[in-house]
């Protein structure tokens, strides 16, 4: 192989860059603070990408991300906050696409 041919196949091989896991937007109308548990959103989208604290409350943060040069970058988050009982407090959803669940 030539070098351009190398250079040209390793471009390709970074040009697509994907971080968190994808998880189920259907359950996300079910979410209801002050109701809703964290068994509960476990079991709607498994485990949490990420985990946190967040002015003294657990986070849970389930992401998607995908960053490409050739075309447009395609994200969604869903964060979401518990007391200290595992109840939901408060949940934001962000994406990038138009429609909501």
């Amino acid at each position: 192989m030539t070098r351009i041919t190398l250079a040209a196949l390793l471009l390709l091989a970074v040009a697509c860059v994907s971080s968190g896991r994808d998880f189920p937007a259907g359950p996300i109308p079910d979410l209801k603070p002050g109701r809703t548990t964290q068994a509960q959103v476990r079991k709607a989208f498994g485990e949490p990408w990420r985990t946190g604290l967040e002015d003294g409350q657990r986070t849970w943060t389930y992401g998607q991300y995908r960053y490409s040069l050739f075309g447009a970058a395609r994200a969604r988050d869903l964060k979401l906050k518990f007391d200290s009982s595992g109840v939901l407090t408060t949940y934001t959803y962000s994406s990038t696409e138009r429609d909501l669940p």
